[in-house]
């Protein structure tokens, strides 16, 4: 995707156009991730650029495409670029003996909660209210 959004939109608020870009972003997104994925790849992959304009579009990661938009928006542009490729992509292999934290937590004997599960209020003596 590949696209120039305005800010200013007639008889629109621009906190709800702002709000229209950010959605219609989204949705392309979620419309990526549907697809069918060719063999041998795990995931799909999105190489973002995001500018005030073409030229000056600058390449972000995608976690923070939807932060860039509200900052070019609040910075008082009246359009935006955006473009969103999706890449068929493979993870890499861990390395040999990788354990994940919550895999290191369970062999600990720990629930991931930070103890035996109970609240740490519970082994206090509290007084009792009237």
């Amino acid at each position: 995707m590949r696209k120039t959004y305005s800010f200013q939109a007639e008889g629109r608020h621009p906190d709800r156009v702002l709000e229209s870009v950010k959605h219609d972003i989204r949705k392309y997104l979620k419309r990526e991730r549907r697809r069918d994925l060719p063999e041998g790849a795990d995931f799909w992959d999105f190489d973002c650029r995001i500018g005030a304009d073409k030229d000056s579009a600058e390449v972000v990661l995608l976690s923070a495409l939807i932060g860039q938009v509200d900052a070019i928006a609040k910075g008082g542009a009246t359009q935006a670029y955006v473009e969103v490729l999706a890449r068929a992509a493979q993870r890499p292999p861990r390395p040999e003996g990788w354990v994940s934290k919550r895999e290191a937590a369970l062999a600990a004997g720990l629930d991931g909660h930070g103890g035996d599960g109970e609240d740490e209020a519970d082994d206090t003596e509290q007084e009792p209210q009237p």
